[in-house]
């Protein structure tokens, strides 16, 4: 078999959403209402990280995302950074975080060789950030946004999941904050788990209400890229920074489809709405199993779905986007 990252549907893969962690100190009401509740061991070390990125960097990995749960409560965070983006072959190197730990780390990250960093923040206000989080930090969150920007890390982004009844009356807040922040903020439609039907037939707002928000003001649709995330985005003449929307239930969600997923504890994910993984760890263990780790994830590769079925009422076994980096 042909060892390139194309499925057999002819789509090609050129971004990794790894895991390093599933802890997270955030209690969002919409992922972790109870807070953390696994077992915080048993994660990739950093050798077993570095063979990974190293074989997926040479099978045409080019945007590599660090995610957890919250990737920087893990102690050699920075570490692993460092090491990702000295990788051959990594060209985009980013990060997802609540930025409860930004900062003061946003120079030593773009140092490292970070060139994005994703915040989650599902509210500008005080108030409405600490009944979605169960958390008081906003105002550290803020300050390493705005530190990530004075550092000139090329990409910040914020990720708000849209909430009615919550944070879906922010959405003029929001274009107002990016009016002179070269910053993107994408509006993600709360997705449907296994376990949150009852909240999500509560809150679930559909992203074409900000859609129509966002044309009626004058903002227009922008031309995606090769190894661009899920989001559709809208720039503005007016405005420094960008919005975006990322909506899963839209029809043909999946054909542009160009990522993959590694948990923390190294199983491969097709999907973030499919079933199992593919185990990867007993090939991390030396650099002399990397031919056969790279012919492991081609072949695992060639069984991922067209699509995920959520329209059909099939969630997968993801039980929380913590779980599985998001």
């Amino acid at each position: 078999m042909q060892q390139t990252l194309e499925d057999r549907f002819g789509r090609r893969f050129a971004y990794l959403r790894l895991s390093i962690t599933d802890v997270c100190n955030f209690r969002c009401e919409y992922c972790l209402p109870d807070g953390y509740q696994g077992t915080p061991t048993g994660f990739l070390h950093q050798a077993e990280i570095e063979r990974l990125i190293a074989a997926f960097a040479e099978l045409g990995i080019r945007k590599l995302r660090i995610t957890g749960g919250e990737p920087l409560v893990r102690k050699d965070a920075m570490d692993i950074i460092a090491m990702a983006g000295a990788t051959p072959g990594i060209e985009q190197l980013a990060l997802t975080t609540n930025a409860f730990n930004l900062a003061g780390k946003a120079e030593a990250l773009r140092t490292g060789g970070l060139t994005a960093v994703n915040v989650s923040l599902d509210s500008l206000r005080e108030e409405g950030f600490r009944r979605i989080t169960g958390d008081r930090r906003h105002t550290r969150v803020l300050s390493g946004i705005d530190e990530a920007i004075a550092a000139g890390i090329p990409s910040v982004k914020i990720n708000t999941v849209l909430l009615g009844g919550l944070n879906d009356h922010e959405i003029p807040d929001f274009m107002e904050y990016v009016r002179e922040r070269p910053v993107a903020v994408r509006f993600i439609e709360l997705m449907r788990t296994a376990d949150n039907g009852d909240y999500f037939q509560q809150r679930h707002v559909s992203g074409a209400t900000v859609a129509r928000q966002l044309v009626d003001a004058g903002w227009q649709p922008k031309e995606r890229g090769l190894t661009d995330g899920p989001a559709f985005e809208y720039t503005h003449p007016d405005y420094r920074g960008r919005i975006g929307l990322i909506t899963p239930y839209a029809p043909n969600f999946c054909d542009g489809c160009n990522r993959l997923r590694v948990t923390a504890r190294g199983g491969l994910r097709l999907c973030l709405f499919g079933n199992g993984t593919h185990d990867l760890r007993p090939l991390l263990q030396s650099d002399a199993d990397r031919p056969e780790l790279k012919r492991s994830i081609c072949e695992a590769l060639f069984q991922k779905s067209a699509s995920h079925f959520l329209h059909q009422g099939d969630y997968g076994d993801t039980p929380h986007l913590a779980s599985t980096g998001g």
